[in-house]
């Protein structure tokens, strides 16, 4: 017999006796149990019928709560209860509105004011600087 050779490279008659192995041991197939899951749960809310009243016998605290700085002037052509603060809170609010728009219209007139004065002002300026550099120009250029 020709020697085996892998590639010519490997020769498999110089390998030697197989080598001797022990026999595979037999495994117990395995098994898992179910997976179980813990589910999140709620305490459900407890909530109270719109016509709740109390026991028998229980007297309820009829109190008429307003909020304090509020108090309600009842319109007779409407009919109707309308909430409105008390006087010093109008009267800063009110004060602060009247100084806001006088003083809007304070800066606006005196903005115009200042525009219309100084307007020919610059605009006699602008036209004495053109003017020299255009005169410098003719008299560099001879």
């Amino acid at each position: 017999m020709t020697p085996l050779t892998l590639l010519g490279q490997l020769n498999l008659h110089n390998l030697g006796p197989a080598p001797n192995l022990p026999e595979a041991p037999v495994l117990k197939r395995m098994t898992l149990d179910i997976p179980t899951a813990d589910i999140p749960y709620y305490k459900p809310l407890v909530v109270p019928p719109s016509d709740l009243r109390p026991p028998a016998g229980v007297k309820a605290d009829t109190k008429d709560e307003t909020p304090t700085g509020i108090r309600e002037v009842k319109i007779p052509i409407l009919d109707k209860k309308i909430p409105l603060p008390e006087n010093a809170i109008l009267i800063t609010a009110s004060t602060t509105a009247v100084v806001s728009v006088a003083a809007t219209l304070t800066a606006t007139a005196a903005f115009k004011w200042l525009v219309s004065v100084l307007k020919p002002l610059i605009k006699t300026l602008v036209k004495k600087i053109s003017g020299n550099k255009t005169n410098r120009k003719e008299k560099s250029s001879y």
